[in-house]
């Protein structure tokens, strides 16, 4: 079990931390994890493994999606699709569907999004991304490696498109 939380910060001098605040209890647990769907296709296998002359251009995109289960539990979703592409013909596609399941407590409604947003992307995309290395180095290419990505921002930046917690993925 994964869990992150926000806890009050100590009184300053030394002192005894204070009583939480009503919202220093606030944490997100991850309950399970699990690959929702998976595809990885390697067209022109196998010469697609043995002509490369340079590293090919990788086009990646990412998508997060949410939905309540249960007053305190939700399900995110993390949607990779990777295309490695030489000479104008694809090697390989993966589509990755990595989701799991968080139990938030002590969060207002009106934060909920932004925690399970970027508190459970930041949880679940390391496990994700080793997907997407076992996957392609399993398909003969080498790892596939992701940098990491900043939740909050991707989050600021897309506010506007992401589906809401209480709706479906």
């Amino acid at each position: 079990m994964v869990t992150a939380s926000e806890e009050t910060p100590p009184a300053s001098g030394g002192a005894e931390p204070k009583e939480p605040t009503p919202q220093g209890g606030a944490s997100i647990a991850l309950r399970a994890q699990y690959i929702k769907d998976l595809s990885f296709e390697n067209p022109r296998a196998p010469q697609s493994l043995f002509s490369l002359k340079e590293p090919p251009q990788m086009e990646v995109s990412i998508n997060l999606g949410a939905q309540r289960l249960d007053e305190a539990v939700f399900e995110l979703a993390i949607q990779i699709n990777a295309r490695a592409i030489s000479e104008n013909a694809t090697l390989f596609m993966i589509d990755l569907v990595y989701g799991g399941v968080f139990e938030v407590k002590n969060v207002p409604e009106e934060a909920l999004d932004q925690v399970v947003f970027i508190q459970g992307g930041f949880l679940l995309y390391p496990f994700a991304r080793r997907v997407i290395v076992d996957i392609t180095r399993d398909g003969g290419f080498p790892p596939l490696q992701m940098d990491p990505i900043d939740f909050f921002s991707l989050y600021n930046q897309q506010r506007g498109n992401a589906g809401a917690v209480k709706g479906n993925a």
